[in-house]
């Protein structure tokens, strides 16, 4: 028996005794969340002590970014004391703004707030959400990008008198790994500056895939934009299957990501065994499951495992539906012809908001066949489930009957099993 996070619960299914299961394989935490937070940022990678840093900033608010509510991270366990340390380093309070780098997602909730950062923090701290479409809270670097892009990013990072980035840092399905630069870019970036990041080219590029950050033209871009605006100082956190905090690293923007990444890679990237007929993945649980948009991550991250042609069993609460408005358009205007959908993206000047996701999830069709990438929720109504180009199961009242049913099925006609329970916390590559 196998345990799966679906929304906020746990599923268990029977998988054959002779399945391939993937699994993180972080070591036990040295300490708790705050006490590897705290040590790390006073002996970082690449850069002084966080107090003597902040010793030396500039005139202005430190601003610290963190992530928005799609990423679980513990930050109940870290963040108040982290803020305390802060304010120790001779930081007034009132000089402190938490920036939540939101993308093009959007805004987190204050309810969300309470829920991120528990509820001291939101009622002792300004915190400010990010608008990739507001004109208003942007504003343009000189230079340009990796890439040659002209870059605008939220103003009042760039205002800062010290930038601190924070994030968790997992394998991700076109960035290699999350976590550092990202924070930037995407996290504090205009919607223009995001066209070539998010484009055609970059998300169809080999090197865009997890645990890839060499050649990778999504970190190239994501770092030169960092680089760009510059960072002070960052603290990247590393969570095991329990979203507890296994590690910590902090300091230089490259230096304390890179060592994440390293760490990630050797815990959280597992080899392929051999191509499975049948693999059946998670889609990471709530939050991340929480939309049918950050779902594909789940049915995409495990391709390595299957062969070509084989079943993809994903499956994800998608509580908030399918994600934006645009997305849900694009996804039912294309819905069986998305090779017709690559055909209009990849033609210059075409960009979608969201485009690169639905690109992602043709990875999957090519793969498997649309057919075989089987989707099992309980969060969007059948007549909607059937336009997004997955073969729907809806399963409102029980969906671990409907994926046992799914996997017994595939077991009786004799195919091999790989099973992702952590989903695209664990990536076999």
């Amino acid at each position: 028996m196998l345990h799966f996070p679906y929304h906020r619960e746990e599923i268990s299914l029977r998988v054959p005794d002779d399945a391939i299961v993937y699994r993180s394989g972080y070591p036990r935490a040295a300490a708790r969340a705050d006490a590897l937070v705290l040590d790390a940022v006073e002996r970082p990678l690449g850069a002084e002590a966080l107090g003597a840093a902040l010793a030396r900033r500039r005139k202005g608010e430190v601003v610290i970014v963190v992530s928005d509510v799609t990423r679980p991270i513990a930050y109940t366990a870290f963040l108040p004391q982290l803020l305390r340390r802060i304010e120790d380093a001779g930081v007034p309070r009132d000089d402190l703004t938490i920036l939540v780098a939101t993308g093009m997602h959007r805004p987190s909730t204050a309810a969300e707030h309470i829920e991120m950062f528990g509820r001291d923090v939101p009622a002792m701290y300004r915190i400010v959400n990010h608008h990739s479409d507001c004109e208003a809270e942007l504003a343009g670097l000189p230079g340009r990008s990796w890439s040659g892009s002209r870059v605008r990013l939220n103003k009042r990072f760039l205002a800062a008198g010290f930038r601190m980035i924070t994030g968790l840092v997992e394998p991700h399905i076109f960035a290699g790994f999350s976590g550092g630069r990202k924070a930037v870019c995407p996290g504090l970036s205009s919607f223009d500056t995001l066209e070539r990041f998010h484009g055609y080219e970059f998300i169809a590029d080999p090197c865009a895939t997890n645990g890839v950050l060499e050649g990778n033209p999504l970190h190239r871009e994501s770092l030169s934009i960092a680089r760009m605006a510059g960072v002070d100082f960052s603290l990247n956190v590393v969570q095991d299957k329990d979203r507890h905090v296994a590690a910590a690293f902090a300091g230089g923007l490259e230096e304390a990501h890179l060592a994440a990444c390293a760490f990630v890679a050797r815990h959280a990237c597992p080899p392929v065994v051999r191509e499975a007929d049948v693999v059946v993945s998670s889609c990471g649980g709530y939050p991340l499951d929480a939309t049918f948009y950050q779902c594909v991550k789940g049915f995409t991250s495990c391709l390595p495992a299957v062969r070509r042609g084989g079943k993809v069993i994903a499956f994800g609460g998608c509580v908030e539906g399918i994600g934006s408005s645009v997305y849900a358009e694009t996804m039912f205007a294309y819905v069986g012809r998305w090779r017709a959908f690559l055909d209009h993206i990849r033609q210059p000047g075409v960009f979608i908001k969201d485009q690169w996701e639905f690109q992602m999830h043709s990875r999957a069709l090519e793969k498997a066949g649309e057919n075989h990438v089987r989707f099992v929720t309980g969060g969007i109504a059948p007549e909607t489930l059937h336009r997004l180009s997955v073969n729907a199961t809806y399963a409102p009242d029980d969906p671990t009957a409907a994926l046992q049913r799914l996997v017994d099925a595939c077991v009786a006609r004799g195919g091999t099993i790989a099973a992702v329970p952590e989903g695209p916390y664990c990536t076999p590559v």
